[in-house]
């Protein structure tokens, strides 16, 4: 009966040991890098973004201090909100467990070298830090994404159109916006702001609402992208249909907003490049009434 007992107790010795070989929490610790791997580069190292897709177009990004710019684009502004938040979304995400291993599954969920709907390349002084390759999955702002020279595939939460492989696409549409205004001069009016209230230089008294409706187009003011290469020309040599003159803490700026084949664009003197604009953004500054903003009439 002992003998039976000294037995069962050896095999109950024996099965926990095998359990806590399985279960031990340093297993789990082991496997966790793998769990999160798919980019093991630090946002902050990064200071350029190259974004391909599968027809050959590639948007480049590059970081200048605090901020990114296009150098397709004459080294405009990118929008620095839509830039960290595709960065986070690559460098913090913890994606979880692989879906797919094989190289099969690569070409099916199309993230393979040279199938792919974006690559992503992260670059540190002209070094690239890892590549990235995402198609976009069934799941809602879900895509399904590798990193170069791993097998597994993971499903993470990003969409494709949020990595767009077009420079326009990634453009500050705040970059003409004048926060803090001083002065603005037109063909028919002329306003100044003094001590805290807006005067008209003809000595007339400017409606305060007529104002504020032009000091918030300003202020908000969002350009659509930049207008097509075969426009730029003929935009330089049409006549603006308005010409704003602003004078505001940042310095002076010239906007001309034109219209082109029933098309709204708008230039800065910042920028060399002409700009599409709304119809909305078009009618706020071209709208106002010069005679209520001016004080002449009521």
């Amino acid at each position: 009966m002992r003998r039976a007992i000294t037995v069962l107790l050896l095999i109950l010795l024996i099965q926990c040991g095998i359990a806590a070989v399985v279960f031990w929490p340093g297993q789990d610790e082991a496997r966790e890098p793998s769990m999160r791997s798919l980019a093991s580069v630090a946002r902050e190292q990064i200071d350029e973004l190259r974004i391909g897709d599968e027809f050959d177009n590639e948007a480049v990004l590059v970081r200048s201090g605090e901020r990114w710019l296009l150098p397709g684009l004459d080294n405009l502004p990118a929008d620095p909100e839509k830039v960290e938040a595709a960065l986070r979304s690559i460098t913090e995400q913890e994606p979880g467990w692989p879906i797919a291993h094989s190289s099969g599954a690569r070409q099916r969920f199309q993230v393979a070298d040279y199938y792919y709907q974006r690559r992503l390349s992260l670059l540190s002084g002209g070094k690239t830090l890892g590549t990235l390759f995402l198609r976009t999955s069934p799941g809602f702002r879900k895509v399904h994404a590798r990193s170069a020279g791993q097998d597994a595939i993971y499903s993470i939460e990003l969409n494709t159109f949020d990595v767009p492989a077009a420079s326009d696409a990634w453009l500050d549409p705040k970059l003409l916006q004048v926060r803090s205004p001083l002065r603005i001069d037109a063909d028919l009016y002329n306003l100044y702001l003094d001590n805290g209230l807006w005067r008209s230089a003809t000595g007339g008294t400017p409606d305060e609402q007529e104002v504020e409706t032009l000091v918030a187009a300003l202020r908000s003011l969002q350009v659509d992208g930049v207008a097509d290469e075969n426009l730029q020309r003929d935009l330089a040599e049409t006549e603006a249909d308005l010409v704003l003159k602003v004078q505001s803490l940042a310095g002076d700026t010239v906007l001309e907003l034109l219209t082109l084949d029933d098309e709204h664009f708008i230039h800065s003197s910042e920028f060399a490049l002409f700009f599409k604009l709304s119809a909305q953004d078009y009618d706020r500054l071209t709208g106002i009434d010069a005679g209520r903003v001016s004080g002449e009439t009521s």
